[in-house]
């Protein structure tokens, strides 16, 4: 997945289902559990990045609802 935030802090991705844009502050970032990675949903879908994408997304405006898993939480691959 590519994503890019310009000088108006909009948030371009391209997903599966072609490409997205959103301002940074209607984004929340999520954990997603079963792939233990960040993710925003988009139009239903999850689209996962990094955790150097996501701490970009939070410095150009985005909400972290990121959460730490745990090895003893079920359903975490750590």
């Amino acid at each position: 997945m590519t994503l890019r935030i310009d000088d108006h802090r909009i948030c371009y991705f391209d997903t599966r289902n072609g490409p997205q844009q959103r301002p940074a502050s209607e984004l929340t970032i999520i954990t997603d559990a079963d792939k233990a990675m960040s993710a925003v949903k988009l139009n239903g879908d999850l689209v996962h990045f990094t955790e150097a994408e996501a701490d970009a997304l939070i410095q150009a405006g985005a909400t972290d609802g990121r959460r730490h898993l745990k090895a003893s939480d079920s359903g975490s691959a750590i």
